[in-house]
């Protein structure tokens, strides 16, 4: 039996919560998918919901940043996966105003909507970035949070909020902290589709911003797996719980493999529109994922050099199917 009745998926039209979306439908949850309301009444990624999850889950089309939708949309829940987010960081060194709105006011929406209706769970989500560079590794959920770009503040300021309802309210919340997710439908603003799409244009070199940084890659059926057990785990309740592979890799490595995988001798060349401001690259991301695996049950699928390779493969089969491709304008970097 499953511990929650209706599901509400906020950020449902996006990468990782359009998979999340369809795998709770998969196993049987009753689904909410809250999709930002735009004219063209897309669903973003889940107008492509595969023939056996499509028609089987209800859609809210609303926005994040207005308490009443978010309230209207949570009316019949009994949890909330809450992914709804601006991610991207070039965007918010120039709009960090909207990442306040967005990321920070959104949150406290979801927040007050869930204490007020009595939900029964709320899993917020986090992000790797609010670390910043690594100060020892790997990174466990003691470390120090450091803002180093707009986007990071205001994630840091969302998982404040929600931390801050469960020990002052005791709404029953906790923060799922995922690693750099990548997989089909990612963005083609981050580094492995850009990677990817690059060298699927039969490019001689590949357009990157720093090479040095390294990364803790998480593939996107092993997040979703997480954000599953976390939701199911009593434990998860006012904790932070990262979700990461547990291996580390340069951005420089990541691209050499991807060539390698996609049988190309691509050089790499720095594109000085994708350097961050100095202070602001986060220079090494490692997850320590004990916690995951001693609270919530969870462990990677896609781990290690060997789990990376195979997710990449996955990754790079999706991307390069003309069908997929088209739905993206790769030449935009922001």
């Amino acid at each position: 039996m499953k511990p929650f009745g209706k599901i509400l998926v906020t950020g449902a039209d996006g990468f990782i919560g359009s998979h999340l979306t369809e795998a709770l439908v998969r196993q049987g949850y009753d689904v909410r998918a809250f999709v930002l309301y735009n004219s063209f009444n897309s669903w973003g990624w889940l107008d492509e919901a595969p023939e056996d999850v499509r028609g089987h889950f209800e859609v809210f089309a609303g926005d994040i940043r207005d308490p009443y939708g978010v309230a209207a949309a949570m009316k019949g829940c009994d949890a909330v996966l809450h992914l709804a987010a601006l991610i991207a960081i070039p965007y918010s060194y120039h709009s960090p105003d909207t990442y306040i709105d967005t990321n920070m006011k959104g949150t406290l929406n979801v927040l007050q909507a869930a204490r007020q209706l009595e939900v029964g769970k709320v899993v917020h989500t986090s992000t790797s970035e609010v670390y910043g560079t690594a100060l020892y590794v790997p990174i466990d959920e003691k470390h120090p949070l450091q803002g180093q770009s707009p986007y990071s503040a205001s994630k840091i300021g969302a998982d404040q909020l929600a931390l801050s309802f469960y020990r002052s309210f005791g709404l029953p919340v906790g923060v799922i902290r995922p690693f750099n997710t990548y997989g089909p439908r990612q963005s083609a603003r981050a580094v492995i589709p850009t990677i990817i799409t690059q060298l699927a244009q039969g490019n001689d070199s590949i357009q990157l911003g720093a090479v040095q940084p390294t990364r803790d890659f998480n593939y996107v059926e092993d997040t979703v797996r997480g954000f599953i057990a976390f939701l199911e785990s009593e434990r998860s309740i006012g904790e932070e719980i990262n979700i990461g592979s547990n291996y580390e890799i340069s951005i420089g490595e990541t691209a050499h493999t991807i060539a390698r995988l996609m049988h190309s001798n691509a050089a790499l060349d720095m594109d000085a529109q994708r350097i961050r401001p100095e202070k602001s690259e986060v220079e090494r991301l490692w997850a320590d994922n004990r916690k995951a695996e001693t609270l919530i049950g969870w462990k990677p699928d896609y781990a290690g050099k060997a789990g990376l390779e195979a997710g990449l493969r996955k990754t790079i089969e999706w991307f390069t199917e003309p069908s997929n491709i088209k739905r993206y304008k790769t030449g935009y970097t922001i």
